[in-house]
């Protein structure tokens, strides 16, 4: 080899490096070195968009929307009888229930206050979805028990100019003093709440030890009523209309207890009456074209 080929292999620093005793882990740490330092540090990739609501596709179908919130227990049969005796007694609108407790009902659902915030905005973009879609068409909202809590927060977080047509509070499990003042401000007609001193199991003695959904250990406004708190907005109360339990109601299958109100013979007639009163006239040619022929 020439010698000033030599001198060049002898005294590159890879050469040397390599030269040394134990130069091969050397040289292999410093490749892993110099590689280390052109990536970086670990990348944090962005996490991934929310799915779409699985509802979504159910608000935002044309027509009518009467969107209903259950219980703490989620989703019973009771809801199920309720909503189908407000189709029987004349409801035309599309019955959508949304179950507000993640497949986590009872206590956990009612004392999960953050999360139920957070339900409660999921349920005021539905809502609104269902406008943007159908900007012409009613949207009633009726909830039982802790569902009246989040409907009355879901009507708080509605944009400004968007209201529901009715809204039916049944046996709602919020305290008595709570101020409805923003959430009736998004109640175009009325807002009805009904009670019964007989549901002292859960909405007289249950809310007193484990709380309202508001987090009151109290007798809930379902019990007694709700009482309009000192700086509520009268204008808005005037919207309230409270139908305290009657005993003629018997015959409706509704004995006074936290379920009667779901009754389905009490939905059909007490309950239709109030949101098929308020539903808009059908002036629509299609309704007299698509018609049965006689």
């Amino acid at each position: 080899m020439r010698k000033d080929l030599r001198e060049i292999l002898t005294y590159n620093p890879f050469v040397m490096i390599t030269n040394f005793r134990g130069g091969f882990p050397l040289i292999f740490i410093l490749i892993i070195s110099m590689f280390s330092a052109a990536v970086g540090q670990p990348t944090t990739l962005p996490d991934p968009p929310d799915p779409p609501d699985p509802l979504l596709s159910a608000v935002i179908t044309p027509g009518p929307l009467l969107l209903h919130l259950p219980g703490i227990g989620g989703p019973r049969m009771c809801d199920d009888y309720m909503l189908r005796g407000l189709s029987e007694g004349g409801v035309n609108a599309n019955l959508v229930i949304c179950d507000w407790t993640e497949n986590d009902p009872g206590i956990a659902a009612l004392q999960g206050y953050a999360r139920n915030r957070r339900e409660a905005q999921r349920i005021a973009n539905l809502i609104a979805a269902h406008a943007a879609a159908d900007p012409n068409s009613p949207i009633y909202l009726t909830a039982h028990s802790g569902g009246c809590g989040l409907a009355v927060w879901a009507l708080e977080k509605l944009p400004p100019n968007l209201t529901v047509r009715t809204l039916l509070l049944i046996a709602p499990a919020l305290s008595p003093g709570y101020d409805l003042s923003h959430a009736l401000a998004h109640v175009q007609g009325q807002a009805f709440a009904f009670s019964s001193t007989f549901d002292t199991v859960v909405l007289g003695t249950g809310t007193k030890l484990f709380g309202t959904i508001d987090g009151v250990q109290t007798a809930a406004a379902g019990f007694g009523g709700f009482v309009q708190p000192p700086g509520a907005d009268p204008a808005m109360y005037r919207k309230l209309v409270s139908r305290p339990y009657q005993p003629e109601w018997i015959k409706y299958g509704n004995f006074g207890d936290h379920i009667g109100a779901m009754s389905r013979i009490f939905s059909r007639a007490i309950l239709a009456p109030l949101i098929v009163a308020s539903a808009p006239p059908a002036t629509q040619p299609s309704d007299s074209a698509h018609s049965p022929a006689h």
